[in-house]
């Protein structure tokens, strides 16, 4: 064959019309990404570049070893406040081993298979964590505003709201009142964007218009705030480690107890990330155990160079979507964008006033209290998950990220309580001629989710599949919605499934008409 035809070859077409959908979508991620990579490191209370690393070291490291390939890494919101927390504690010299034994925990959980563990955790504790997050990133960051430093903590910081705005001046325009108007201005840019852009503009992030327009004006007006710092040399970015860089966890065992609160987090995090991508595109589905070593990598290498920690991230992950991504390039390439943008401009990054960052992360914490998961629960399960939703959040911002989600699981443990005698679940899959016959036996609560997501993910993607629920004498929150997940995402992809049971059942689990 010539090499004309070859080019000319149907095969070739998608490939190349592959790549340069990778390509325009990786510019679409790295704008999204370059904001809120410098917003969560400060939200951290570390240097902006430690969130930018991270940034380089998930685009590109993580990228080519993921097991979801549509899925962005890179610091997340959170886990600012944990960080931000442990840093104050412990310095930041701490987070450097800490982060490397977490990564090491990842990776030997990924070899061990334990992804689907991690995808066993309640929504309702998951959504309430995230939530509290939220409130706390928007109370820290409401400080920023100002040019002000966030409290020691989440009540703390929510105590000194009314203080900083009372101690406003309309008449005396001090740096404070000048940062907040360029944070309003971010957030303002942000929110207008996203409901006024035009049709063909719609891939342009609103973090960026929001931070763009503080720039200008802080520059053009010549505005003395606080702009981010950013060293002149990328290596500076990059700690290499000594010799004494496990000193502080021989100093402080007690530190291995965040390396595992890290981990878990981070792991649970990035594993509902994954499974919200593959509900949004028709590829490749997530290998969740090789996502799960890809991400122990990435935190162990930004554990070696002082980075912040890294999971998957929904927000980029959907602008990467939406943008068109084909295939894992356009992670990779988001990486080695940020790299070259850091390693060529860095003065241009100094420009940018801190207030504006924290006004993206005041819009994305905001964004994280969500009532809607609430709400849903409540609706479609009863007043208990609603119960477990809201004593995560209140914990998790009145003591610290652990407590909540231990005793958020601890409560989704109640669940079990009327079915303790009955908790096995059997799950049989039979070939018919006509289908795939999934019968379901027991309980189906989250202790034995692990089992059912490795049946319904190696059914054949051709075939029809009847679920019977017929037996099934219990079924919990968590179980409910992961099959209303798998079976909304298997009529998304145009495969047939009928779902038989008993009303109460069948009233319980989404998508089953």
């Amino acid at each position: 064959m010539s090499h004309a035809a070859a080019a000319a070859s149907p095969e070739a077409a998608p490939v190349r019309g592959g790549l340069v959908r990778d390509f325009t979508a990786s510019i679409v991620v790295f704008l999204v990404a370059m904001p809120l990579c410098m917003g969560i490191a400060i939200a951290s209370g570390v240097p902006p570049e430690k969130g930018l690393v991270t940034g380089i070291i998930g685009g590109i490291v993580v990228g080519l070893l993921a097991g979801s390939p549509l899925q962005v890494s890179g610091p997340a919101a959170g886990l600012a406040v944990i960080v931000f927390e442990f840093v104050r504690d412990n310095g930041l010299s701490a987070l450097g081993p800490v982060l490397l034994v977490a990564g090491l925990i990842q990776l030997v959980a990924g070899v061990a298979r334990l992804g689907g563990v991690f995808r066993a955790i309640s929504p309702a504790v998951v959504h309430g964590m995230l939530a509290g997050i939220g409130a706390l990133i928007v109370v820290g960051q409401f400080h920023i505003l100002f040019d002000a430093k966030p409290m020691s903590n989440g009540l703390a910081n929510l105590s000194m709201i009314p203080a900083r705005v009372l101690g406003l001046s309309p008449f005396d325009w001090r740096a404070s009142e000048m940062a907040l108007m360029l944070g309003l201005v971010t957030i303002v840019g942000m929110i207008g964007w996203e409901k006024l852009k035009p049709k063909a503009l719609a891939l342009v992030p609103g973090a960026l218009i929001g931070v763009i327009a503080a720039t200008v004006l802080a520059a053009v007006l010549g505005l003395p705030v606080a702009r981010i710092a950013v060293p002149d040399s990328l290596s500076a970015a990059f700690a290499v480690p000594g010799g004494a860089f496990l000193d502080p966890l021989m100093a402080k065992p007690a530190l291995l107890v965040s390396a595992v609160a890290i981990a878990f987090i981070a792991s649970a995090e990035t594993l509902l990330s994954a499974a919200a991508v593959d509900r949004m595109h028709n590829g490749v589905r997530t290998d969740y155990n090789k996502e799960l070593r890809a991400q122990g990598v990435g935190n162990l290498l930004c554990g070696m160079v002082g980075a912040l920690p890294m999971t998957g991230v929904i927000v980029r992950s959907s602008a990467n979507v939406q943008a068109g991504a084909q295939s894992r390039w356009s992670a990779v390439l988001h990486g080695v964008w940020i790299l070259g943008f850091v390693a060529l401009l860095p003065w241009l990054l100094r420009e940018v006033p801190m207030a504006a960052l924290g006004g993206v992360l005041v819009v994305t914490g905001w964004k994280l209290v969500s009532l809607k998961h609430v709400k849903h629960l409540f609706a479609n399960y009863g007043p208990l998950p609603a119960a477990i939703w809201a004593v995560t959040f209140a914990l998790v911002v009145s003591t610290d990220l652990l407590t909540g989600v231990l005793v958020g699981m601890a409560l989704s443990l109640v669940e079990l309580l009327p079915h303790v005698k009955h908790l096995n679940l059997g799950v049989h899959a039979q070939e018919h001629e006509d289908a795939t016959r999934v019968e379901l036996k027991g309980a189906a609560t989250f202790l034995r989710l692990t089992k059912l997501n490795a049946v319904l993910e190696d059914l054949p993607a051709d075939r029809r599949v009847h679920l019977d629920l017929g037996r099934v004498k219990a079924i919990d929150h968590t179980t409910a919605e992961t099959l209303g997940e798998w079976l909304a995402r298997r009529r998304q992809q145009g495969n047939a499934v009928t779902v038989s049971g008993p009303e109460p059942i069948l009233r319980a689990v989404p998508h089953t008409a």
